[in-house]
């Protein structure tokens, strides 16, 4: 093999396998692509300098075992949000700027023990703030299908690095959409898991109760391969799911796979008409395939934008008090007092994060903590409730990832609400704490990718993934009549 990486995880499995490339082979394509491309997509924001001892250790590993270690060799990135021993993390801010990691994440550890080269960390938005990428403190991440416009966020970095072939396979996380958006603009696939399905140690939180940690990758088979690895109960995660609750769960329950679709999103007055168009003929094309489409009732998936951004300014406001410049962050000594130091060191935060903070503090205030916060826990936890309901009748439940393709950069970085708007239908997957995966699902008029989206009953992962490969080859079938 010359010049580039295969494909896809899979194919590099194989090759690997059959002895025609080696695993310096794919780690010398990927730091080569990283050095032709990166200057202008901006992916990295650090390309680690130890791949030599890591190509050593995956070499070792094969040597015992090729079966054992299913990414010996396969080159991948990991989100600047994601913990590694002794190296720097900074979730994209400056108020952890030089700071070293005194542990290794769990879903790293997992990587390295499956045999991942981890070429290097990706930029994000600020603390994982964010739709576009635009809201890092160090760099600006282009889409590489267009570089003028964004690649979405907040795991910009990772889907991009994916789309543009510099790496097989990314860790983003997911908070609001943040794997499933950028991995929509950028033409390759997304996967959130069930919440506690990878564990979430050694993850800088956000919004603790919406947090998850998933794959990033060309293709659905390549997502599987890389949540085979990563998942799994973790004692380090109190909200970890017990062993054996997905393998339980693996089967997909109907035959004919039963989709359902919300009228509303169809509906939606901010779906751009090549997105209607796409998913309609994209559900016809299921249809077709033989799958049983069904229009379900689900009033409330209206009202989980507004959850969303009651529930998640309120946990990451908790979550990045801790960022005082006493126990994280540098020490600015300013000031008379503690206090003035503290204030100095916060404002290194950047604007988005400073609003979410602020909107937080206001929600959880004593004055309006039941007006706001504990109505949207009791609308969550509704919502749920309903959509086990809807899940009694369908076996998926399938949604636009996006209201429309990816957008200029700069468009909306000044505009929040609009910014917010784009995780319109994200969010509920995370309200709700089920799985859901964005697929490529065709282009629009500037030939710039669209997603579809599937959302699967909480533990059914496996079984989502299933359906997804399924509908993959219908998608790619339909593409080419």
């Amino acid at each position: 093999m010359r010049g580039s990486l295969p494909a896809t995880i899979t194919e590099a499995q194989q090759a690997l396998r059959s002895g025609s490339v080696a695993p310096e082979d794919l780690l010398s394509a990927a730091l080569q692509r990283i050095k032709e491309r990166d200057r202008e997509v901006g992916a990295f924001l650090e390309v680690f300098d130890d791949t030599a001892q890591q190509l050593a250790r995956v070499k070792e590993q094969l040597r015992e075992s090729k079966e054992a270690f299913p990414l010996a060799g396969i080159p991948v990135a990991i989100k600047d949000n994601l913990l590694w021993e002794g190296k720097r993390v900074t979730a994209a801010s400056r108020i952890l700027e030089g700071y070293i990691a005194p542990y290794t994440a769990t879903a790293v550890v997992r990587l390295l023990a499956a045999g991942a080269i981890i070429v290097g960390r990706t930029n994000m938005d600020e603390f994982a703030m964010g739709s576009s990428t635009e809201h890092s403190a160090f760099q600006q991440t282009r889409n590489p299908h267009d570089l003028s416009r964004v690649p979405g966020g907040s795991s910009g970095g990772s889907a991009a690095a994916v789309a543009d072939g510099m790496v097989l396979g990314a860790l983003g996380s997911d908070t609001g959409g943040s794997i499933r958006q950028p991995a929509a603009f950028c033409g390759v696939v997304g996967l959130k898991p069930s919440y506690g399905a990878v564990s979430r140690s050694g993850l800088i939180a956000m919004g603790s109760s919406l947090d998850v940690v998933g794959p990033i990758t060309r293709t659905v088979a390549d997502a599987r391969v890389l949540f085979q690895v990563i998942a799994g109960y973790d004692p380090a995660d109190a909200t970890s799911l017990p062993s054996g609750y997905l393998e339980q769960r693996a089967e997909v329950r109907h035959r004919p796979v039963r989709v359902g679709v919300v009228p509303f999103v169809i509906e939606h007055e901010g779906l751009d008409a090549r997105v209607r168009a796409t998913f309609l003929r994209s559900i016809d094309a299921l249809r077709a395939a033989g799958w049983e489409v069904r229009e379900i009732d689900l009033p409330l998936l209206r009202e989980t934008l507004a959850m969303y951004y009651i529930l998640m300014p309120a946990e990451a406001s908790t979550n990045l008090a801790r960022f005082d410049g006493v126990r994280y962050g540098p020490r600015r000594e300013e000031g008379d007092s503690v206090f003035d130091a503290i204030k100095a060191t916060r404002a290194l935060f950047g604007a988005e994060v400073k609003r979410r903070i602020l909107l937080g503090t206001y929600v959880l205030s004593s004055g309006y903590y039941d007006a706001y916060y504990r109505t949207a826990r009791r609308a969550r936890r509704a919502f749920r409730e309903a959509l086990a309901r809807v899940f009694q009748e369908v076996d998926v439940i399938a949604l636009p990832t996006t209201p429309h393709a990816a957008f200029p950069l700069g468009a909306k970085v000044d505009d929040p609400l609009a910014m917010y708007l784009e995780d319109v239908f994200t969010v509920p997957a995370n309200v709700a704490g089920v799985p859901a995966i964005s697929l490529p699902m065709g282009h629009d008029k500037a030939g710039l990718p669209l997603g579809l989206q599937f959302l699967a009953p909480f533990g059914f992962d496996y079984a989502l993934l299933s359906v997804s490969e399924e509908a993959e080859a219908i998608l790619q079938s339909m593409h080419r009549s």
